[in-house]
């Protein structure tokens, strides 16, 4: 009896009923953000195949002031991937076997969990496999990352209800309640997280409409944004306020955001007439059904630390807009 006892609960801990099915109930997985594992190797982590694979996961990051790569990397070989290794959240795992492939698994130790498996029949065809895949690899990383951030961060969030230029313009964003309302005017939002130190994290949105193909094809937008700032973020004298650095200029993608067609903005801002600047994102929303480009952005003030992390959390809380 007691062995039954000690098998059910086994089962019990393992699975559990979903819809008349049975799923397997994983551990938690842990890590880092932007932090990946990587399965190889030694002799190969220390040659080409590790030089290919350190090329593209520790490219810095667009927009930063200092350079700060895409992600942290830690190498182990495949004989010490054991259960503790098993419930990092992002793994990458490396090999020359009898096959090319490229593949990506979900929650297969842990959840969450992504893992990227990637074989050739040779280094050459390895190393071919991984540039191939280069923007797959950060791509699929990337987006887990953010989902993990939006799962930890944005636990507790601002009624869309309560928010005068939300409820007036119809779109919303998930702002977590550790953010404090600096403005809201009915057309223009501004939050901001305080870090330690007298550092911050910055939110802003407004909308404004489409008058001509320039307002599509991005070529306003740091117009916009700088008159924007005249209006709406002063500086800390007389007729100063935020606008994009001129010294620097922004990095622009195509994209899309809640389902529209959208501008991927990373630059610098800097306080005219003041002394202090930082890295902004800026996402640039085409509303043609609305005929508005809707704008979200978020911006760090955190000098002489590193931003990368910062400026993920404010992208992955910016990519929780929704347009009625």
């Amino acid at each position: 009896m007691k062995k039954l006892a000690v098998l059910f609960t086994v089962f019990t801990l393992l699975f559990s009923c979903n819809s008349g099915k049975d799923k397997i109930i994983l551990q938690e997985s842990n890590g880092r953000i932007n932090h990946i594992l990587i399965i190889m190797k030694n002799s190969e982590w220390k040659g080409d195949v590790g030089d290919a694979i350190r090329k593209i996961l520790t490219e810095p990051v667009v927009g930063l002031p200092q350079p700060e790569p895409l992600f942290e990397i830690t190498q182990v070989p495949e004989n010490n991937f054991g259960a503790m290794f098993k419930a990092s959240r992002s793994v990458l795992r490396l090999g020359i076997t009898d096959k090319n492939l490229f593949n990506i698994a979900t929650n297969v130790y842990a959840d969450p969990q992504k893992i990227i498996t990637i074989t050739g029949k040779s280094k050459k065809k390895l190393i071919a496999e991984i540039n191939k895949n280069s923007q797959n690899i950060i791509a699929a990383f990337k987006k887990a990352d953010i989902h993990a951030i939006q799962k930890r961060v944005i636990k507790k969030y601002y009624n869309i209800k309560n928010i005068s230029t939300f409820k007036k313009h119809g779109y919303s964003l998930k702002i977590p309640k550790k953010y404090r309302k600096v403005e809201d005017t009915g057309d223009f939002i501004w939050y901001r997280y305080h870090l330690t130190g007298g550092n911050s994290m910055e939110l802003i949105s407004y909308t404004y409409p489409i008058k001509s193909e320039n307002d599509i094809n991005g070529n306003n937008i740091v117009a916009k944004r700088d008159s924007i700032g005249k209006i709406y973020i002063p500086g800390a004298i007389k007729n100063s306020y935020m606008i994009t650095e001129a010294a620097y200029t922004p990095h622009m993608f195509q994209t899309k955001i809640a389902s529209l067609p959208a501008i991927e903005t990373r630059g610098k801002w800097e306080v005219k007439g003041v002394y202090m600047a930082g890295p902004f994102l800026n996402y640039s929303v085409i509303d043609k059904a609305h005929n508005r480009v809707i704008v979200v952005e978020g911006f760090t003030f955190a000098p002489s630390i590193n931003k990368r992390d910062y400026m993920f959390e404010l992208e992955a809380i910016l990519k929780t807009l929704k347009v009625n």
